[in-house]
C-alpha cells in the first residue's frame, strides 16, 4: 500500500496543475528579466539608424519594420510581466501615435537599474520611492529647459510646422523627411479647424498605391477611393451629391413566390420580370389574368424605378453614392439621366465621404431634400500605377478631409511610409495642443541625467541610490542612438557630459558627422507637453519628442509616464499565481496515438 502526502499550504487551496512563484529570485527578478528581453528587441530599432525587424505573425503575414508598436503587437507576448510593457506601448501609441519604442526601452532600462539595486539589498518599495522623487525633480528641471517664446506658434505656418515635424518623420523614414514633411504639413493645414485644439487625425487619410516612388506622392484635398465608378460616366465637375446608405435598387418583399411554367411564352415573360406582384404570388399555374398582372408588374416596377431616379436628378444631384448594391435597372436609368454612380461598401469610408462633401446619408432611395445634398468640385476616375481610383476633390471650402497619396515599389515600403505619415500627423496634433520646445538630439536627456545625479548627492536616505539609477537610465537614449549609428557611445556620452558641465546645455549629437554640436545651429528641437497628472498627483510634464541631429522623434511626455508606471507595477509584484489553463491539450501536444488530422 503506497503512502501519499496530503497537499498543504497554497497547494491545498488551488486546483492541481497551477503554478506558484514567489520571492525575489522566482518572481521579481524573473519578471524584470522578461521585461529586459522585450526591451532589448525594440531598443535596436530606436532612432533614424535603427534596424528593421522581420516579424511573421500567426497568420503567416510578414512585417518588415522598425516600428515598435507593430513589432510588439505581432509578437504575441505571453509572459505576464512583459505584457505590462506591451500594454504601456499600446497606451502610448493610442494617446500620442508614436513613442512606443521609447516607452518599452526606457521601462526596460529603469528595471535593469532596479535589478542592480535589489541585488545590492534595497527593497522594491525603497526603489519606487526613489523613482517617484526623481520624476518630481525631472519636472522642475524641464521647466528650466523650455526655449523662451516657443509657446507662441502659428500652426498654419508651413515652415514652423515642418520645423517641428521633421524629427517625428525621420525616425521612420530617415533621409526622406523633407519630402514627406512638406506633404504632411500641407494635408494637416488644409483640414485644421478654426480652433486647432479640435484637430482630428482621422481627417488626414492615406491612400497606398503600388508603383512609382516617393517623388510621385501627392496631396488631394478630398478623398481617394480605390475603386472604379459604376457605369460609363467617369467624370463630373461642380456637382451636387446624394448619398444612399441602403443602396440604389428596388426593395425586395418579405414573401417568396412559386410559379409553374407551362410554355415558352411564359418563360420569356418570366425572365423579364423580377417575380414580385404587390406581395402576392402564384402557387399553381399562370392564368391569363396572372400573365396580364405579371406584365403590368414588370412595367410598374420599371416606371417606379425611373420615377425615383428622375426625382433624384431633378433635385439637382449629378452624383449618386451607394452604400450597398446598385441594381441593373437603377443603373440603366442613372445612365439615361446622366448621373454618375459610386459604390462605397465601407460605412466608415461613407461617413468620411459625407464629411468631405457635406452630404447627409439617406437610408433608402428617395427624393433628397436640398439640405441633404453635398457638393464636390470634381469627381473623376483616374489610373495611377495601373490601378483605377476615384478621386473626389473639394478645393473650395466645406472640406474637412485631406488624402496623402503614397507611392512605393512594395507593400512593405508603403506600410512604413504610412507609419511615418501617421507619426507626422500625430505630431501636428500635439503641437496644436502645446507648441513649446526643448533642445533635442539627446541634449535634454544628458542635462536631466546630470542634474538628477547632482540631486541624488543631496539625498541622505536609501532613495539616493534609486534616484542615481533613474538618472543613469536617461543615458540609454544617447547610448542607443550612438550604437545604432555605429559611433563610440562612451566617447559621445563623455563629450556630452563635459559640454553640459561647462554650461552648454544645448549640445546634442550630430549623427551624420559623429560629433557633439549645438542643436540650435542644427535646428533640432523637441516638443514639450505638460498635460496629464498621475493618480498620486505627480505631474509628469515630460518632453513629447526626442530628436536626433538630423531628425527623429520619440514622444516622451507619455512614454516616460507609461514606462515608469509599468516598471513600478512590475516591481510591486512579489508573487505569481497561475491557475491551470482551461481546455484540453493543444493539437501539437496530443499523443501520437490520438486522433488523426481529419
Amino acid at each position: 500500500m503506497g503512502f501519499s502526502m496530503q497537499p498543504y499550504g497554497i497547494q491545498s487551496m488551488l486546483k492541481e496543475g497551477h503554478k506558484h512563484l514567489s520571492g525575489l529570485d522566482e518572481a521579481v527578478l524573473k519578471n524584470i528579466d522578461a521585461c529586459k528581453q522585450l526591451s532589448t528587441i525594440t531598443r535596436t530599432s530606436l532612432g533614424p539608424n535603427g534596424m528593421n525587424k522581420m516579424v511573421i505573425n500567426h497568420l503567416d503575414k510578414l512585417f518588415v519594420t522598425n516600428d515598435a508598436a507593430t513589432i510588439v503587437n505581432e509578437l504575441e507576448v505571453q509572459h505576464p510581466a512583459a505584457k505590462l510593457l506591451v500594454l504601456a506601448g499600446k497606451a502610448q501609441q493610442e494617446e500620442i501615435g508614436d513613442g512606443a519604442n521609447l516607452a518599452i526601452s526606457f521601462a526596460g532600462e529603469i528595471l535593469q537599474g532596479a535589478e542592480e539595486l535589489i541585488r545590492m539589498g534595497l527593497h522594491p518599495s525603497e526603489i519606487i520611492s526613489g523613482y517617484t522623487k526623481a520624476i518630481n525633480k525631472t519636472i522642475e528641471i524641464l521647466d528650466d529647459l523650455v526655449v523662451k517664446g516657443s509657446e507662441n506658434m502659428d500652426v498654419r505656418n508651413k515652415e514652423e510646422v515642418v520645423y517641428r515635424m521633421k524629427a517625428a518623420v525621420a525616425s521612420k523614414q530617415f533621409g526622406q523627411e523633407d519630402i514627406l514633411c512638406s506633404l504632411i504639413a500641407d494635408a494637416c493645414i488644409q483640414v485644421c479647424p478654426k480652433n486647432p485644439a479640435n484637430f482630428n487625425v482621422d481627417n488626414v487619410r492615406v491612400a497606398k498605391i503600388v508603383g512609382g516612388g516617393l517623388h510621385n506622392c501627392t496631396i488631394v484635398r478630398g478623398m481617394v477611393l480605390k475603386s472604379d465608378a459604376v457605369g460609363s460616366i467617369k467624370k463630373m465637375e461642380k456637382a451636387k451629391v446624394a448619398v444612399f446608405v441602403g443602396g440604389v435598387d428596388t426593395s425586395a418583399t418579405e414573401t417568396k413566390g412559386t410559379v409553374l411554367i407551362h410554355n415558352a411564352e411564359q418563360q420569356v415573360l418570366l425572365s423579364r420580370s423580377v417575380m414580385k406582384l404587390d406581395n402576392s404570388y402564384f402557387t399553381d399555374s399562370l392564368s391569363s389574368l396572372g400573365i396580364a398582372r405579371l406584365e403590368n408588374y414588370a412595367k410598374t416596377e420599371e416606371a417606379k424605378v425611373e420615377e425615383l431616379i428622375k426625382a433624384v436628378a431633378e433635385s439637382g444631384a449629378k452624383v449618386i453614392v451607394s452604400g450597398a448594391a446598385v441594381g441593373e435597372m437603377a443603373l440603366h436609368f442613372c445612365e439615361r439621366y446622366k448621373l454618375m454612380v459610386l459604390k462605397i461598401s465601407s460605412k466608415f469610408e461613407l461617413r468620411r465621404f459625407c464629411r468631405t462633401t457635406g452630404a447627409v446619408a439617406m437610408l433608402k432611395l428617395c427624393q433628397p431634400n436640398p439640405d441633404d445634398l453635398g457638393y464636390v468640385d470634381s469627381v473623376s476616375v483616374e489610373e495611377i500605377g495601373g490601378a483605377r481610383v476615384t478621386i473626389v476633390r473639394n478645393e473650395e471650402g466645406g472640406n474637412s478631409v485631406s488624402t496623402v497619396v503614397l507611392r512605393g515599389s512594395t507593400d512593405s515600403i508603403l506600410d512604413d511610409l504610412e507609419r511615418a505619415v501617421d507619426d507626422g500627423v500625430n505630431t501636428f496634433k500635439a503641437m496644436c495642443r502645446d507648441s513649446r520646445i526643448v533642445p533635442g538630439a539627446a541634449a535634454t536627456e544628458i542635462e536631466l541625467a546630470r542634474r538628477l545625479k547632482e540631486f541624488s548627492f543631496k539625498e541622505t536616505g536609501l532613495d539616493q541610490y534609486a534616484i542615481a539609477k533613474f538618472a543613469e537610465s536617461f543615458e540609454m537614449v544617447p547610448k542607443t542612438l550612438s550604437e545604432n549609428a555605429g559611433l563610440n557611445a562612451m566617447e559621445i556620452i563623455s563629450s556630452l557630459y563635459a559640454e553640459h558641465a561647462s554650461g552648454n546645455t544645448k549640445v546634442g549629437i550630430d549623427l551624420e558627422e559623429g560629433v557633439c554640436k549645438d542643436v540650435s545651429t542644427l535646428n533640432v528641437w523637441d516638443l514639450y507637453v505638460t498635460k496629464e497628472d498621475l493618480p498620486n498627483s505627480i505631474y509628469l510634464g515630460l518632453i513629447l519628442q526626442l530628436a536626433t541631429s538630423v531628425a527623429m522623434s520619440f514622444e516622451m511626455h507619455f512614454a516616460l509616464k507609461y514606462a515608469a508606471d509599468a516598471a513600478c507595477t512590475v516591481l510591486r509584484v512579489d508573487q505569481i499565481i497561475m491557475a491551470k489553463p482551461a481546455g484540453g491539450p493543444r493539437r501539437d501536444q496530443q499523443p501520437a496515438g490520438g486522433m488523426d488530422e481529419d
